[in-house]
């Protein structure tokens, strides 16, 4: 067939006009062949809340998916240490799934790594500084070997399946952070990650607006954009700023010991605070685990830059004055283990606290974290210590100008707000619509939506499965919403344990009914309740024994029923009743 054409195209005669326009006439039909399938996306996390962000961008046979965060648990989840997203959508379609990109190298976008590489190991591609904290993350887990990962550079491009993806720079509060141009088929998409606009950064380029531009010109189907400030006006304050407090607060506090409270991940802000000891003549202690390790990464890759003998190990610090040391440490958001919260509560076992330390707090509270945050201040107070925690902080995020920047820049088709809570993806949809954006062509999802788009026309067409699975220590998963439920009934108003022997084949009763409670009275101020309820069990027992109910599990039933009732009405309590039978 292809032999016949290409005779026919080398005729000199009037098919020689005719054949080429029939290969054109078929060239644009297969091309609209190509095209009938839509780009499907969908966040299986990160929507509606604040961490746990991973999108998957399918096209056909091809599945990418971006970042692979966690969250950190909410106050009632009791016992949870991480929470990561159920991603049985990609296990279920391993066969389609080609690679993951990671934006940049926070929790809330690489934690989940470890625990979703299990079940499915693909490659992962990102930026140096990203691999580097991603690589001290699977070593953790025994898997460096198991997971292939790839760096990569600004501008490069990654060619999966039907995609091609492409690297673009911008700033945030880590180094090495990138937007995403995701080249399907179905049209261009942008995804921008979490960044700002940041024109003087302390570390490498400013943001790549010239290249948001040019793709923009491309013409760009979607826009995928960071939504964690887009309620602030005006524009988010350069990291420098922040360097000109510091030295405020130095020159200001030049007789106290300093201790600053920063997120690990900022390694700009850790590298302001060393300049400024450096320029004043302090040693620099770092304390806190992840503190400890992200420094360790960043100054081995080359992003941190510590002058000859300023960095000093903790048990270095009584060889110095006080006034000649800075510590830069974990627990600006008052976790209970990191190391700031430990010295407030007197539990650290190398930093007491002195009146007249200088403590500041880098960071604002997350929400959710501020009675944590507040709690802490409270007590480094009470410690004789100055606590500064206005004005030394500025965000990683946009702000509605540089949101509107970007959107003008890229000139998208439709508008999906990602990263953060509803009224954060409102606010940023308000602003889209604000710059022209047809308000059918903004979608405010949920996590699961699965969202079909060309470039006609985009709408939610189902729902995938997404959840929660909780990670408390090795087990991941094994505890869900009954678990947590009864943790949580444990909690609030305790337990009350019925021991009682019965004789084989009898059922008479042998021993007790004996009650032990924790969590619910102090026993030995309520020996007349304890009493009257032993009595109360031993009449329903022998009401068992009259009935002739030998079946554990109605004897069970019976003893939760009238215990139950008998201690709502004696206290209004309802405690968790576990009876245990044991037979001889």
């Amino acid at each position: 067939m292809k032999e016949n054409k290409e005779a026919g195209i080398s005729q000199n005669d009037s098919k020689k006009a005719e054949r080429p326009e029939r290969k054109k006439r078929t060239s644009v039909k297969e091309n609209k062949k190509e095209k009938t399938s839509k780009l499907k996306i969908i966040p299986l996390g990160g929507l509606e809340q604040i961490g746990m962000n991973i999108t998957a961008f399918e096209y056909e046979d091809s599945i990418i998916v971006v970042d692979c965060g966690l969250s950190f648990p909410e106050d009632d989840m009791y016992g949870i240490d991480l929470v990561i997203p159920d991603v049985t959508y990609l296990k279920d379609n391993i066969d389609k799934v080609k690679g993951f990109f990671i934006t940049h190298g926070h929790e809330d976008h690489i934690g989940a790594i470890p625990y979703v590489l299990r079940d499915i190991n693909v490659p992962i591609y990102a930026t140096k500084l990203t691999i580097g904290i991603i690589e001290h993350k699977l070593k953790e887990h025994n898997m460096l070997t198991k997971v292939k990962r790839k760096v990569v550079k600004y501008g490069q491009h990654i060619n999966l399946g039907c995609f091609r993806v492409e690297f673009i720079r911008t700033n945030h509060s880590i180094q090495d952070a990138a937007a995403l141009a995701i080249y399907s088929p179905a049209g261009i998409v942008v995804h921008t990650g979490d960044f700002k606009v940041d024109y003087t950064p302390v570390f490498g380029d400013a943001i790549d607006l010239q290249r948001f531009g040019e793709i923009g010109k491309k013409g760009v189907l979607a826009l995928l954009c960071d939504s964690t400030n887009a309620e602030r006006k005006g524009f988010t304050m350069s990291e420098k700023t922040v360097g000109k407090t510091f030295d405020e607060i130095f020159a200001d506090h030049k007789n106290t010991r300093i201790i600053i409270a920063t997120f690990a991940s900022n390694v700009d802000r850790v590298q302001q605070i060393i300049n400024t000891a450096y320029k004043y003549g302090r040693k620099v202690v770092v304390e806190g685990r992840s503190m400890v390790n992200i420094i360790g990464i960043a100054s081995e890759l080359g992003y941190i830059n510590i002058p000859d003998n300023t960095l000093i190990d903790i048990e270095e610090l009584k060889n110095y004055p006080d006034e000649k040391t800075v510590m830069i440490t974990t627990g600006s958001q008052g976790e209970s283990m990191a190391a700031l919260s430990r010295m407030a509560c007197g539990m650290h076992k190398k930093v007491t606290i002195k009146p007249n330390d200088t403590i500041v707090l880098s960071s604002n509270p997350i929400p959710g974290n501020e009675k944590a945050v507040s709690g802490i201040i409270n007590e480094l107070s009470m410690k004789g210590a100055n606590v500064i925690f206005q004005d030394v902080h500025v965000s990683g995020h946009a702000c509605q100008e540089e949101i509107k920047l970007i959107y003008s820049l890229v000139k998208p088709k439709y508008a999906v707000p990602v990263h953060g809570e509803y009224r954060h993806l409102l606010a940023q949809a308000r602003v889209a619509e604000e710059l022209g954006i047809n308000k059918d062509n903004i979608f405010i999802l949920t996590s699961g939506d699965v969202l079909e788009l060309d470039d006609e026309k985009a709408e939610v067409t189902g729902r995938v499965h997404v959840g929660d699975i909780m990670v408390d220590g090795l087990g991941v998963g094994d505890v869900g919403n009954i678990v947590l439920r009864d943790r949580q009934h444990l909690a609030e108003d305790g337990i009350i344990i019925v021991v009682l022997t019965l004789e084989s084949g009898s059922g008479q009763v042998l021993a007790g009914p004996d009650i032990v409670s924790r969590g619910f009275v102090y026993v030995r101020g309520a020996e007349s309740l304890m009493e009257d309820a032993k009595h109360l069990l031993e009449d329903k027992m022998q009401y068992c024994m009259d009935k002739g109910i030998t079946d554990w599990g109605k004897i069970k039933n019976e003893i939760k029923d009238s215990l139950g009732d008998f201690v709502w009405k004696e206290t209004k309590r309802r405690p968790m009743i576990m009876p245990i039978i044991m037979e001889v």
